[in-house]
């Protein structure tokens, strides 16, 4: 069985979901750099040099994003490394780490319920993304994982806010 890496105290199923979510965002950036390189995934082109980077760098970020979900559970997300010039080895203020995170999924409940609803109000259909049923299923299973994102970030960033508050008020007391 693999090791996961994680602080002391965090519950087990935390660690599992933060590793999970930069898995489940990568089959989509995977779909959009094969649309960029021209493989036959879509019915729509991509439209010049312009789009291209917009698309890669849409891939890029949300793994990014997906990736600070680990810090949540790891030392770098509590003690602010070395390497970082002005606050290495600061603590990192518990909220500083929740807000965004929560916002974060917020806005990731938000993104989707708009696809959801977009999809079954039938906007966009007229010039669909796919050509045929193998692009559409292929288009479906990279995308469909991105809505285990937000309720595991959720989930995640509670289980960081109740472990570090509760350190901290039983030193307090």
């Amino acid at each position: 069985m693999m090791k996961v890496i994680a602080l002391p105290g965090v519950p087990r199923w935390a660690v599992v979901a933060a590793h999970a979510v930069p898995w489940l965002t990568l089959p989509s950036g995977v779909w959009r750099v094969a649309l960029v390189a021209g493989l036959p995934v879509a019915a729509v082109e991509q439209r010049g040099a312009a789009e291209a980077a917009y698309i890669l760098m849409l891939s890029v970020v949300s793994e990014g994003l997906a990736l600070l979900t680990l810090g949540l559970v790891r030392g770098w997300g509590e003690i602010v490394p070395a390497w970082v010039p002005g606050l290495g080895g600061r603590r990192v203020p518990t909220l500083a780490a929740v807000v965004p995170a929560l916002l974060g999924a917020a806005g990731l409940f938000a993104i989707g319920g708009w696809a959801f609803y977009a999809q079954f109000a039938g906007l966009g259909r007229e010039g669909g993304v796919t050509d045929g049923a193998a692009q559409h299923v292929l288009l479906v299973v990279c995308y469909v994982p991105l809505i285990a994102w937000p309720p595991l970030l959720t989930a995640v960033a509670l289980a960081y806010h109740r472990r570090r508050t509760a350190r901290t008020s039983s030193v307090a007391a």
